[in-house]
């Protein structure tokens, strides 16, 4: 029987990335997203791969919609062997002083409350049948706060201490627990950010080879594949010419 990967925000960037890596590493898939029409063209390519799928839309904001998402769940598709927590975003590039409130609630209610919720929901299976795996996606910016980066940073930063924390409370089971803080990664990440300004996106890119979403996919890939006694804890992965999140040397 094949295993079973849940990722959330897979209808593009790392998420999608992550779902076609773990397809063709011989998984079926649960794919989540907002966007029903994007996630239904993730799900046909991923079954010409040979991945049996069920795509849910909802919003990890939404916890009913989560929890609804997940009770629909039958049969195999309840025994999640990976989940991987990567629906996150970033939104606006102002100091601290200048932000949009809403701004700062829809980062923390999606990249820390929704990945929350659905630890939630998932992870008591995962320690009843003592075997899973929760890969989260968080950043380089969880380490140290850099400009304009504020309320993201703390988000991220928040990610680190719950997956820490998480893996100290499974410690008794077998399930493994894994952060992965990618750096500069080209996405539609920076696009989200700046609110559809695409020539601003693409300037954050300019002059430097960034990281790609295969790139992270390529790690939590390892991450899961690793012998069940090896739990890869915590991974930075940065572009060759990014020192740290502030740090990054153009040419």
């Amino acid at each position: 029987m094949k295993k079973i990967a849940l990722v959330t925000g897979a209808t593009s960037g790392i998420g999608e990335a992550c779902a076609r890596k773990f397809a063709e590493g011989g998984y079926n898939l649960i794919i989540t997203g907002r966007n029903s029409q994007k996630l239904e063209a993730v799900k046909k390519d991923l079954e010409a791969q040979g991945a049996e799928v069920i795509a849910l839309v909802y919003d990890v904001r939404d916890a009913a919609a989560c929890k609804a998402a997940i009770d629909s769940l039958t049969g195999q598709w309840k025994d999640i062997d990976v989940l991987v927590n990567n629906a996150g975003l970033a939104l606006g590039l102002e100091k601290e002083y200048e932000g949009d409130p809403e701004d700062w609630n829809t980062m923390i209610d999606t990249n820390i409350k929704g990945l929350l919720t659905m630890t939630r929901l998932v992870v008591p299976h995962m320690v009843e049948r003592n075997e899973g795996h929760v890969i989260n996606i968080g950043s380089v910016a969880g380490d140290a706060a850099y400009a304009n980066g504020n309320v993201y940073c703390a988000t991220k930063a928040a990610v680190k201490t719950i997956t820490d924390g998480l893996r100290i409370d499974v410690a008794e089971s077998a399930v493994r627990v894994t952060n992965i803080k990618p750096g500069l990664v080209e996405t539609n990440f920076s696009v989200i950010r700046f609110h559809g300004d695409e020539q601003r996106a693409d300037n954050v890119y300019k002059g430097i080879k960034p990281l790609t979403g295969a790139d992270i996919a390529d790690v939590a890939f390892y991450a899961a594949s690793a012998p069940k006694h090896v739990q890869i804890a915590e991974v930075l992965v940065l572009a060759t010419h990014q020192g740290s999140g502030s740090v990054i040397v153009r040419k």
